[in-house]
Order: structure tokens, then sequence, then C-alpha cells
């Protein structure tokens, strides 16, 4: 059993880290860190599969349990995301009940699924018995993002064998405003708030997970009252940039320096 089940299974929260750079050492420090599970951005981060499984193997000793969004909905991805020992899927931009049996099609064996078997890596980073084990094992996250996920949250959430529904607030919020307001997360309109706390409660009613991604410890707190589940605070980018940052600006303020440095040269 992964530590997320366990986590869930005992009535808590869990806490997610995201990374977006394709580099097994800086996967390596975020698995280090404590968090419940760390995701490999297969969509929009910098890295492929010649990343994501050297990433994977660095990760293994943290304990975390391990996810991978991939690009889209397709069963190459899925399929070889898992072969690679990845404990668990979240795919992008799902938008009807077919579009998340699909998705779980392809991340179970026979016969709950159309999974073809060859758990190259994943045979050996889950031990013997992974074929028998595998099914009840991995996790699948469909991504409410759009208007017409939105739309159909029900018939997505009622999909047997899904896990979880993990959303996207920038992409559901320009989806639902038709771009009226600016890509952020943390967001505090009343409607779109409103339209995240339904998605909490329609997994609630539907015994699934309810996950978000969110930019600050305090919003994703707020979203635990919610109903959420599963919380993302930041990521690898965002830390590396946040940390450089707050350093340079420290530097700066206690020398009296502009930051423009000096003209012509070294």
């Amino acid at each position: 059993m992964t530590k997320l089940r366990r986590i869930w299974n005992a009535g808590q929260p869990s806490l997610n880290a995201w990374c977006s750079i394709g580099n097994a050492f800086v996967a390596e420090i975020m698995a280090a860190q404590g968090f419940d599970s760390v995701t490999v951005d297969m969509q929009h981060g910098a890295l492929d599969y010649s990343d994501l499984l050297p990433m994977l193997q660095a990760m293994r000793a943290s304990g975390a349990t391990l996810l991978a969004r991939v690009p889209w909905l397709d069963p190459a991805h899925v399929m070889k995301a898992l072969d690679a020992g990845a404990d668990g899927i979240i795919c992008p931009m799902i938008n009807t009940g077919d579009e998340a049996a699909a998705l779980v099609s392809y991340m179970r064996y026979p016969p709950l699924g159309t999974r073809s078997f060859g758990p190259t890596r994943a045979a050996f980073a889950h031990g013997a018995g992974y074929a028998e084990t595998a099914n009840a094992r991995v996790l699948a996250f469909a991504m409410v993002e759009t208007a017409e996920g939105y739309a159909n949250l029900d018939a997505i959430a009622a999909t047997p064998g899904l896990d979880g529904i993990y959303v996207g607030p920038t992409d559901l919020t320009l989806s639902l405003s038709k771009g009226q307001l600016a890509p952020k997360l943390d967001r505090e309109e009343p409607e779109i708030v409103s339209a995240l706390q339904r998605i909490a409660s329609v997994c609630q009613a539907r015994g699934i997970i309810a996950a978000l991604h969110c930019g600050t410890a305090d919003y994703a707190t707020r979203a635990l009252g919610w109903g959420y589940r599963m919380v993302t605070v930041g990521g690898d980018t965002r830390f590396l940039s946040a940390g450089a940052a707050a350093a340079v600006a420290d530097f700066r303020n206690q020398t009296g320096q502009s930051g423009k440095g000096a003209p012509g040269g070294y």
C-alpha cells in the first residue's frame, strides 16, 4: 500500500510536491523534504521520459508516493510512466466521463482495463507480485480544468476505478471566465471559490480524493476546510526562484547596492 493510501485511510490530508525540472538530483532534494507524495510534471515540465525514470529512481528511498502528470490522455504516455515505476497518474484536460473511463482503463491490467503488461522497472521498484497488486496499487487522478470538465463533473467523479480529481485552478479559471480572469493560483473570486468548493463536495459524495494545486500553505489549509484531501504547495521551480530572489534581495538591502552591477565586463 502506498503512503498516500495509508494517510487517506487514516482520515488525514496529504501534502504533494511538484517537480518541473528534469534532473534526478533536484528530484531527490525535493523528495527528501518530507512531502507525502511527489509529482513529476511531464506535461509542462522541462523534461521527458528519459528524465522521468532516473528521477523516480532518485526519489525511491524517500518513501514518498511518486506520481507522474502525463502530457495528455494517451495510453502510450500513461503505460510508459507506470512501467517506469510511477505509483499513480495525474492526467490533464479530462472533460467527460468517457475520457475518465479511458484513463482508468489504460492504468489497469485486464480484466479491469487495457494496460499492456511489461513493467520494466516497476517490477523491480515495487517487488515481486507487482502484476497481482498493480491494479489496486496505482492511483488514477483526472484533472478537471475546463468549463466542459466542470459541467461533466458528476459523470467524471462517478467513473468506476477513478481514485480522485486533481484541480488545475489556473486553466479552470481561464476556461470558466472565458479568459477574463488572469491566470494565477489561489483564486479569491467568489465564483471560482464556489466552483472549487463544489468539486470537493462532489468528490466527497463519491468517496474519491479531491486534490488542489495551491501557491501557499495558507490557501492549502483553507482548501482542506472545503474538503480537499490532497494539496500541492509550490514546486521546484518556484522554490528555487523564490529562494534565490530572497537571498539576492537580502544582500542588496544589507549592502545598499542597487543590483544593477558595475558597468563593463568582469
